[in-house]
């Protein structure tokens, strides 16, 4: 007799288009009855398509009615919006209080160390006014959805991503909107995208100490946040401002990463301190948190977030990076 198990693992095989994560791990499989050698499957209808709905419901036909001593299987879809689905372990934003400093670089070095430790994961790009993920993961699709909500796009090593970048016409066109509808827009890439089962979501955040790093602190459960910072004294300053923030909405504070530290001069491997000597061992001693990262100014990153290839990027700095950042995230409840 078929075994529940071994349905769930047949769903689990079940890939959803447009996002390319199965049915188990986007968490749309809501119920499996079996009873003599029939079978009834219900799948949630959120962030689906009619088209999406409909392939789905052939695929899962398909499949299971290969199993043995299998006579017919339904497959229903019960109505439900992406909140009540997503199941997400940790999230986490990085932020900063001056723009420049590198934070969306942060991000998806934080987000690629995660993934190639095994770790689901997804990035939210809350700074909507000035949003470069999508470009620096070579994504310029658009998100597929219903009137329930939408399926993040995923990148090449399986990231999800969403971003106000990928609902625009034009990938250079402006977002001229006012401070609380840009919150609220935020807001709802948290309620109304299906981001399913994650282990991690890293969320980007916008420079400074406005309305949306206020409405995320204040709506979405943070784990905790990592600062980043460039080495100059004006930025020690102004990033002072976002730690303090943090500090007085009692969101942990996790680590600190230091962006363009330093130059290695190629010919002889000498280091040059362009922007001043590293703020690293300060900014730390300040928040009382660990340094994650020192990354320096490397032109092979820069080209290939340039070419949209950040995933390709592999250096002695960055497994530094990934092995402190999985430590410090490990002990994250």
């Amino acid at each position: 007799m078929v075994t529940k198990q071994q349905v769930e693992e047949v769903l689990g095989q079940v890939i959803v288009p447009a996002v390319f994560r199965s049915l188990t791990q986007m968490n749309l499989v809501r119920g499996v009855e079996i009873k003599d050698n029939r079978m009834k499957i219900t799948l949630s209808d959120a962030a689906l398509s009619p088209d999406v709905r409909e392939w789905l419901r052939g695929e899962v036909q398909t499949r299971l009615s290969s199993l043995d001593n299998i006579s017919a299987v339904a497959v229903d879809f019960e109505a439900s919006v992406p909140k009540d689905l997503n199941k997400i372990d940790k999230v986490v934003a990085v932020m900063s209080g001056k723009g420049g400093v590198g934070k969306s670089l942060v991000t998806g070095l934080l987000a690629l160390a995660l993934a190639r430790d095994g770790k689901m994961v997804g990035i939210l790009d809350a700074d909507v006014t000035g949003p470069s993920i999508p470009k620096m993961f070579g994504i310029n699709g658009r998100p597929a959805g219903s009137e329930t909500g939408l399926l993040p796009l995923s990148s090449k090593t399986g990231i999800e991503i969403m971003s106000m970048n990928l609902l625009l016409p034009q990938e250079d066109d402006a977002v001229i909107w006012r401070g609380p509808i840009i919150a609220r827009s935020v807001q709802q890439f948290w309620e109304d995208v299906l981001w399913g089962k994650l282990d991690y979501l890293i969320v980007d955040l916008p420079p400074g100490t406005g309305d949306v790093p206020l409405t995320v602190m204040q709506s979405i459960p943070l784990a905790g946040v990592i600062i980043a910072f460039t080495p100059q004294a004006l930025t020690a300053m102004v990033v002072r401002k976002a730690v303090k923030m943090a500090q007085q909405m009692n969101v942990p504070i996790l680590g600190v990463v230091e962006n363009m530290s330093y130059f290695l001069v190629p010919e002889t491997g000498s280091r040059i301190d362009i922007f001043g000597e590293s703020k690293a061992s300060m900014m730390a001693k300040l928040v009382g948190t660990p340094i994650l990262g020192q990354i320096p100014l490397d032109p092979e990153l820069a080209r290939l977030c340039d070419q949209g290839l950040i995933e390709e990027y592999d250096s002695e700095i960055m497994k530094g990076f990934q092995g402190a950042a999985l430590r410090v995230l490990s002990t994250v409840r």
